[in-house]
């Protein structure tokens, strides 16, 4: 077994693939605070501008379901580098975009590099650990993770505000930042012995699925981790125009602003809340989210900046909590030889969870308007939490874990 304390180098390796996972994530969130931009210069409508968001997903999923195992068969650095090329690709595609459909190519080209980038990085950083420290390795990758996507926005909306080439300029810069990721990590030491060299040695047969005697078990995390994921979505893709219609500030810096907001706080909370047992973050998570998403309504309607900062405040604690705690118990409820397949499931409810609502908000604001939508947002994260909440005292399994 590996020495728990990790040696100078160790330290210096870990910092690499935990700065090179935010690094990934600032690509998932940068484009956030141009998506107003991209309308005016493109002329698409509201529901093009969320299924350009939810794209995403479909990355992720194809990333999860057909490479998710890629990295314990090749090794991490060997996984983790094509992932960051990958990312140059999809940011080349933003940068050059001359027309929606670059949109589309470059969302799901960067869901599909953070998807592969993803769960190499958080799997590298486990390996730096024995395995009773494994819950602060998940701490470390959900923050870098959050990191990531909270320096995302603030440095497109800042660079479309103040600098030349708003549509071009984040791109090139996120560009350089990639390049000088993939020299680092090409240099972090492999952690993986005796990965497979050969293409024939293979498998990409996905491992999905919950066993039968802890799927009520499962039902709890996995719905608080989907209603955690929504509100997430909500921020990425819908923010800056809910600033602009109903608060009437459209500037890109502002809007970067608060989804940085969100995500600087979501990961704060990861690393402030050690001792809290995973049962309550998540819990006390789905009893956040429910005045979050009601906030975030009544910002809409009283047209109040102070109230829309307090909502994303709520809803970046509840998003951390939410997605720390629910991760852990996951971790705990799995048998170990399913953990693989039981967490793949759980990744799955999350993907769904950040594109599906957002989607439906897209259309029923097609239909009924904008308030409208976001009221029903706001009753159906408010139904799955209490759902959550409800399943999972009922259905909690005997052993706890901190």
């Amino acid at each position: 077994m590996r020495n728990r304390m990790i040696r100078p180098r160790g330290i210096a390796a870990l910092a690499i693939v935990a700065s090179g996972l935010g690094v990934m994530f600032v690509g998932a969130i940068l484009p956030t605070p141009l998506y107003p931009l991209y309308r005016r210069e493109f002329g698409f409508s509201g529901v093009t501008l969320t299924l350009i968001y939810a794209v995403y997903v479909l990355g992720n999923l194809a990333a999860l379901l057909l490479f998710g195992r890629l990295a314990d068969q090749v090794g991490r650095r060997r996984t983790s580098v094509p992932a960051i090329a990958i990312a140059l690709a999809s940011t080349a595609a933003f940068g050059f975009a001359s027309g929606t459909g670059w949109l589309f190519a470059a969302r799901a080209l960067s869901g599909f590099s953070t998807g592969l980038a993803s769960g190499a990085a958080t799997a590298w950083i486990a390996d730096f650990y024995a395995e009773r420290e494994s819950g602060l390795a998940a701490r470390i990758a959900a923050a870098a993770n959050f990191v990531g996507c909270a320096a995302g926005p603030l440095l497109g909306g800042l660079l479309a505000q103040f600098a030349p080439l708003p549509l071009r300029l984040p791109f090139l810069v996120y560009g350089i930042l990639l390049c000088g990721t993939v020299g680092a990590v090409s240099c972090a030491p492999e952690t993986m012995r005796n990965p497979k060299r050969r293409l024939g040695d293979l498998s990409l047969k996905p491992r999905i699925g919950v066993p039968t005697r802890i799927r009520l078990q499962f039902v709890s995390p996995a719905v608080a981790g989907f209603a955690a994921f929504a509100l997430i979505g909500f921020y990425a893709a819908l923010i800056p125009g809910l600033l602009g219609e109903s608060l009437h500030q459209s500037d890109p810096a502002v809007a970067g602003a608060i989804v940085c907001e969100l995500f600087a706080i979501a990961a704060l909370t990861i690393l402030s809340t050690r001792r809290l047992a995973s049962d309550a973050a998540m819990f006390s998570a789905l009893a956040l989210l429910i005045p979050s998403v009601w906030l975030l309504v009544g910002a809409e309607l009283a047209r109040s900046m102070p109230l829309l900062i307090l909502a994303t405040a709520a809803g970046g604690i509840a998003g951390g909590l939410g997605y720390r705690g629910s991760l852990e118990v996951i971790n705990r409820i799995a048998p170990a030889d399913q953990r693989s397949e039981v967490a793949s499931s759980y990744f799955v409810a999350l993907f769904v969870g950040n594109s599906v609502p957002v989607i439906g908000i897209g259309l029923l604001t097609a239909a009924a308007g904008p308030l409208p939508a976001h009221i029903s947002f706001a009753a159906l994260i408010t139904a799955l939490a209490g759902l959550a909440f409800l399943t999972g005292r009922k259905c909690a399994p005997s052993k706890q874990a901190t």
